[in-house]
């Protein structure tokens, strides 16, 4: 009998903790969701369009063999995607302290 006794005393002290990490966190829904996917989308989309704006400027006062709206489209592309991996690790860290309490 004791050990079906420690057995619910494990599990209610489960759902509780469960209860009170749900009350802290009561910000993250759905909307939490969609504005980090809104921050991240942007945090790409941000660098390559300022990116793409440059290398057209410099094309058109600066022509050359090379092309710079393709060079600097790819490199706002790799610091957004950059920028959004450190945004994601950083939510991610943030979650994983919560579930730790």
């Amino acid at each position: 009998m004791t050990g079906y006794r420690k057995d619910f005393q494990d599990e209610i002290a489960a759902k509780e903790a469960r209860k009170i990490r749900a009350r802290r966190g009561k910000g993250r829904g759905i909307w939490f969701g969609l504005g980090m996917m809104g921050v991240i989308g942007w945090s790409v989309a941000a660098p390559a369009l300022i990116g793409v704006l440059l290398g057209v400027w410099l094309d058109i006062n600066y022509s050359g063999p090379v092309s710079w709206t393709l060079t600097l489209l790819l490199v706002g592309l790799a610091v957004g995607c950059l920028n959004a991996w450190y945004w994601v690790k950083k939510e991610q860290k943030e979650i994983e302290e919560e579930n730790c309490l």
